[in-house]
């Protein structure tokens, strides 16, 4: 079986549908690589949106640091722990899919002259409510984005 080999710009595209699409392409055994991570976007108001991670950021435990709940503040850790909520990560075909989806925020030179895939449907210009970049969420929850 020959493997695929696909880069994806993510500049103002949807998280969500993004990495949707990278985790069936994944699934199918095709290596994915994602870049500019911090200019995907996540629909909604930026309020709601930063108000909502905060609070996730406040689960915590008053034991053990080691058991404590690990919380994603870079867009790449940010948008990777996303993509495994989307694949059966749990399982050896769902691991093996993890592995095969690469994110980088600023692209190494390697892929920079690699042709771009698009993915319909996954433009933020559909969207018709607010939206924040992911870059922007990092710096309000306390991560580091490279811009």
């Amino acid at each position: 079986m020959l493997r695929k080999f696909m880069v994806i710009d993510a500049t103002n595209l949807i998280l969500g549908r993004l990495l949707s699409y990278a985790a069936k392409r994944a699934m199918e055994g095709n290596e994915v690589v994602i870049l500019n991570i911090s200019k995907a976007v996540i629909s909604g108001s930026k309020g709601s949106i930063i108000r909502r991670a905060k609070v996730r950021l406040r689960t915590r435990t008053l034991g053990s640091q080691d058991k404590a709940p690990r919380h994603p503040r870079k867009p790449t850790t940010y948008a990777r722990r996303a993509l495994r909520g989307m694949l059966p990560f749990k399982k050896p075909k769902g691991k093996k899919a993890y592995k095969m989806v690469k994110i980088y925020d600023q692209p190494p030179p390697i892929y920079a002259d690699a042709p771009k895939q698009n993915i319909p449907g996954a433009e933020a210009t559909k969207l018709r409510s607010p939206y924040i970049y992911l870059g922007d969420l990092s710096k309000e929850i306390g991560g580091i984005s490279y811009e």
